[in-house]
């Protein structure tokens, strides 16, 4: 069993930066892969950006590519998501999440344990 707990968001402006943070509980942090996914008002929830149980790996959206990078680190039993230049259309909900290693990596349903979600909102 995993427990997520997002924190870090705000309101920030266009251009601007936020850092994102996500606590898990549970022995077994190490062995999942982590997730960021985000659902902005009206929207489906969409992927963001994944990194491998180790750290070696790391996907992106394309829409965030370039801007946002995730980094964990397992002795803290954490992961995080570091968001630059941001934009309006970054506004939403963001969510992290777990999951066992393997699967698509931006498949929403790969991954089995999610948090609460931090509210991120970007005004121009």
């Amino acid at each position: 069993q995993v427990q997520l707990v997002e924190s870090g968001g705000g309101l920030a402006q266009a251009g601007g930066s936020l850092r994102l943070s996500c606590a898990a509980s549970g022995r077994t942090f190490s062995l999942y892969k982590m997730g960021w996914f985000r659902q902005a008002p009206g929207k489906e929830r969409e992927f963001a950006a994944a990194i491998s149980w180790s750290g070696g790996s790391t996907y992106y959206a394309d829409s965030v590519k370039g801007r946002f990078t995730i980094s964990r680190d397992n002795a803290k039993n954490t992961v995080y998501l570091q968001m630059n230049s941001l934009k309006p259309e970054d506004t939403a909900d963001y969510y992290c999440a777990a999951g066992p290693g393997g699967g698509k990596h931006q498949r929403i349903d790969n991954y089995v344990y999610w948090g609460q979600g931090t509210q991120v909102t970007v005004s121009s």
